[in-house]
């Protein structure tokens, strides 16, 4: 067993997505019936073909209250605030008692019959009572829905307590005939029924998604995607940015967490091509014309290639200017590979650099995009059209709870590729107080009750 050692619970992964599955269910919770098959529409009188996998609709019905049911379930289970108190201080009894345990057991070899030890055993016996008096306490007072819901794992918590009991006794009964090797022995088997005791406790607290402020163990939150409608150049743009935020060490007083912001860019992919010709197209009666045939966006790990293939043209006008009809100079076709490559500021803002891989096209044309203001201007508004809606989409306000926004130092930004997609991850760092850290974990836990009650 790790020697004063706290387990920390936050909002657990399997937890977190248990909560956004549902809340997904409430924000499109009628099936799609051309994959499904369904036979008809209740409440309207053109019937719908099946297709294949067909099946009586009234399934999908039963399926959609069960979900629901079991979100109700999953709710009912979360602990409310005094009970998160509660059990924190169930958990400092615990530790407690095992702090106890760990001097009986210093003592133990200096003195296997003396009256320090029965002094010590004393008081390890008055601990342990008091954290199975806590322990129980908090059981007897969960709501009927809860003692329902965790029936297993409140089973599994009486369970080693019972076997604690059963330990401390052992241990009195062996204090009356006491021989060193008896009393380790005994001594050693109290600590595995305590720590049991306290893996049981863990259990209940991730449950419950009871957050337990401590420096001892590692930390974990996973931040549901939160998804910025964004309109680029005229082209409606959406893009789910997640997080996760793992503490990584405690130094004077903070908690420090590394921070992973990851945003999905698979929508700005495929309206690249739009953007683009929206945004660098031009046509003026006298100089340079540029018509966009087609733009790609791909990932290049840690950077992305932006891909153009463009028709240009170039055009006079006699003077006096306009006078005359303008005059064809040249005429092309060529491509633009430029290289976007992330980066931050001292104050964490994203930036996004820009350089020119590779130019195709006529000479004359290929000149222009490599040397000339051409090129520059092409690559410049490239960075520039897509810079904003990746600051936006990837703002730590927008992505982290309330709480962080102030504590929060982005040093790191990449493009990677996810099956196929393009993604912007962003490595920061978050340093919190315990208490702060506390108020993480709540705000975490308003932000998916807000996100489940706008979905139903």
């Amino acid at each position: 067993m790790s020697r004063g050692k706290t387990r920390l619970v936050g909002l657990s992964a399997r937890r977190a997505l248990a909560l956004i599955g549902a809340i997904a269910l409430f924000t499109n919770p009628y099936k799609t019936l051309a994959q499904r098959g369904a036979r008809g529409t209740p409440g309207h009188g053109r019937p719908l073909i099946c297709v294949y996998d067909c099946r009586d609709p009234d399934e999908d019905s039963v399926s959609s209250e069960n979900d629901l049911k079991n979100f109700q379930r999953l709710m009912a289970m979360q602990a409310t605030e005094d009970q998160s108190a509660a059990f924190e201080s169930v958990v400092r009894d615990a530790q407690a008692a095992s702090a106890q345990l760990q001097s009986f057991r210093a003592v133990l070899p200096k003195a296997p019959a003396s009256s320090e030890l029965s002094e010590q055993a004393a008081v390890l016996n008055k601990s342990i009572e008091g954290a199975r008096n806590a322990d129980q306490n908090f059981l007897a007072a969960l709501s009927p829905a809860q003692k329902f819901g965790l029936k297993e794992i409140t089973e599994r918590l009486a369970k080693a307590d019972s076997e604690l009991d059963n330990q401390i006794k052992t241990l009195d009964r062996v204090l009356q005939a006491p021989t060193a090797d008896a009393i380790a022995g005994s001594a050693a088997n109290l600590d595995k029924a305590l720590e049991d005791l306290q893996s049981a406790q863990f259990a209940l607290a991730d449950e419950m998604s009871i957050f337990l402020p401590s420096a001892g163990r590692e930390l974990t939150f996973n931040l549901p995607p939160v998804t910025s409608s964004i309109e680029v150049a005229g082209q409606p743009v959406s893009i789910p940015a997640s997080a996760t935020a793992s503490r990584t060490s405690v130094a004077d007083g903070e908690n420090i967490f590394n921070l992973k912001l990851t945003a999905d860019l698979s929508d700005l992919q495929q309206s690249i091509n739009d953007i683009l010709r929206s945004q660098l197209t031009r046509s003026p009666r006298c100089g340079e014309r540029i018509w966009i045939k087609d733009a790609t966006l791909a990932p290049v790990s840690p950077a992305s290639l932006v891909l153009v293939h463009l028709h240009y043209e170039r055009w006079i006008c006699p003077p006096p200017q306009g006078s005359d009809s303008p005059v064809e100079l040249a005429v092309g076709d060529g491509a633009l590979e430029v290289k976007l490559i992330p980066s931050t500021e001292q104050n964490s803002n994203l930036r996004l650099g820009s350089e020119i891989r590779r130019v195709e096209g006529d000479e004359f044309l290929r000149n222009l995009l490599l040397t000339g203001t051409l090129g520059t201007t092409l690559r410049e508004q490239i960075a520039g059209s897509l810079l904003p809606a990746l600051q936006k989409s990837t703002d730590p306000k927008v992505a982290l709870p309330a709480v962080a926004h102030n504590f929060t130092t982005i040093h790191k930004a990449q493009f990677q590729e996810n099956s196929g997609r393009l993604v912007l991850v962003l490595d920061g760092e978050l340093r919190f107080s315990d208490d702060q850290t506390k108020e993480f974990a709540n705000q975490l836990k308003q932000r998916l009750s807000a996100q489940q009650t706008s979905g139903q």
